[in-house]
């Protein structure tokens, strides 16, 4: 490798040298100048030269030119060229100087990696997402030569400087939104097939447009494995990885639920995605996150090893831990009545859609669980059949009662007493019930959380 470096500082002094005479005419005496930093060796490359002018209209010399290490993917002067033409700017110039430096700054990862080095997979460019300190990211592919974002090639590598490395590129590296990591990685070739098929581009377009996305995408093998059991139509499904409005990394994850762009029938209401931080990274219990953080000028994907059906209130109590003790009495605890298979009923279907209040563990624990057949009356009391009743259409203030699976009332109020949400009275009469976590969305119904066991009039 050493050796290597000076047989490439013997060129670029021997370009020197010509320059030198060349120019000096008779000043024989005149100090010969060495190519060393990036930004020398750039400026000694005659097809570098749109480069070099880019780098001092955004003010990016004295950076390269330090003593911090860096690896540049350098464009060459027709790859300025087809930029400027493709996104209609008639010179460096016209470029906005803020959207120059930071395209440039795609090109360069901190810290020398010669070409040998690099794998597939990604890696963080110097530059950053719009408004945040998070660094763009950039797929590598050696399966052949070495691509980068799937629209740029490496022509000349490893030209070694004092405080980094050069890959010469044939293409201008444009900041990659969403769609463009997708295309560029043959492990998403499916979700590309996915969002096009039939020639339909709408989360195309919606994901390339500036914004904020958090997208858990599934690799090829989800795709494969995914029979859709349900027939879901997959525009729901696609939308069910989509959180709009929010650009989630991994590090920000907590055990919480969000909305996804999918919505519960023909409403506006959105679907909810639970997503748990036990170990890694796993959404509604089913999928989990396998290469997180690839960032985009408009969001973040995490690819994910299995696709995310669309959630029926079943999903969520088995995926949430706090209703470990409520799927015991669901199931275990209740075997001569099928609970799993009433609340998955598909949307549509009686006795679905659901509204569910759903005791936490902390709430069963509080009480003696009853034997089977009551405990069957209990669990009927915490469903109420045919009706979607998200917070939103309660009466507020006031009461909404409705009647529950069992038979008796429940009443909810609000607005709640001390830190609860709702109120809720049962069959029973008591009424300090507290709802806490309302309106967790799924495909065929609708979960408030309640801290406590709800007991029907079991005298009548």
């Amino acid at each position: 490798m050493k050796r290597l470096k000076a047989l490439k500082k013997l060129s670029f002094l021997f370009i020197s040298l010509i320059l030198t005479v060349s120019c000096s005419n008779d000043d024989d005496d005149a100090p010969e100048f060495i190519p060393e930093t990036i930004v020398e060796l750039a400026e000694a490359t005659p097809s570098l030269s749109n480069l070099v002018a880019a780098l001092k209209r955004a003010n990016l010399v004295n950076t390269l030119n330090g003593t911090e290490e860096f690896t540049v993917f350098a464009p060459t002067n027709n790859a300025f060229t087809a930029f400027l033409t493709a996104n209609n700017f008639a010179s460096l110039e016209d470029v906005p100087v803020d959207l120059l430096t930071q395209v440039l700054l795609n090109h360069v990862i901190a810290g020398e990696f010669a070409s040998t080095a690099l794998a597939t997979g990604y890696i963080s460019t110097s530059a950053t997402k719009a408004g945040t300190d998070l660094n763009l990211s950039m797929f590598v592919d050696t399966s052949s030569g070495v691509t980068l974002n799937g629209v740029s090639s490496v022509d000349t590598p490893n030209i070694d400087a004092t405080n980094g490395i050069i890959h010469i590129v044939d293409a201008v590296i444009g900041l990659p939104n969403i769609v463009d990591h997708a295309v560029a990685n043959p492990n998403l070739t499916s979700l590309v097939g996915a969002l096009t098929t039939g020639g339909n581009t709408t989360f195309t377009d919606l994901l390339s447009i500036p914004g904020d996305y958090t997208v858990f995408a599934p690799i090829n093998d989800a795709f494969t494995a995914f029979t859709n059991p349900n027939t879901n139509d997959l525009n729901d499904i696609l939308s069910n990885h989509v959180v709009a409005g929010v650009t989630a990394v991994s590090s920000g994850l907590t055990n919480s639920y969000v909305k996804t762009a999918a919505t519960f029938g023909a409403t506006t209401n959105n679907l909810s995605l639970y997503i748990n931080t036990d170990d890694g990274v796993t959404l509604n219990g089913v999928s989990s996150v396998a290469i997180p953080d690839i960032i985009a000028s408009n969001g973040v994907i995490h690819a994910v090893d299995a696709v995310i059906d669309i959630p029926t209130v079943v999903t969520f109590a088995t995926a949430d831990p706090t209703f470990a003790t409520l799927v015991s009495a669901l199931t275990t605890l209740t075997p001569a009545t099928d609970f799993v298979a009433t609340l998955s009923t598909p949307n549509g279907t009686d006795p679905a859609p659901f509204t569910v209040f759903a005791p936490t563990n902390d709430a069963f624990s509080a009480i003696t669980v009853p034997e089977e057949s009551v405990l069957t009356q209990v669990l009927l009391h915490h469903v109420i059949g045919g009706m979607n009743v998200t917070s939103g259409d309660l009466n507020n203030p006031g009461d909404t009662p409705a009647p529950s699976l069992e038979g008796d009332n429940l009443t909810v109020t609000l607005p709640g007493t001390g830190n609860n949400i709702a109120d809720l009275t049962d069959g029973s009469g008591v009424s300090d019930i507290g709802i806490v976590v309302v309106d967790v969305q799924a495909g065929n119904g609708v979960i408030h959380v309640i801290n406590k066991v709800a007991i029907p009039n079991l005298t009548n």
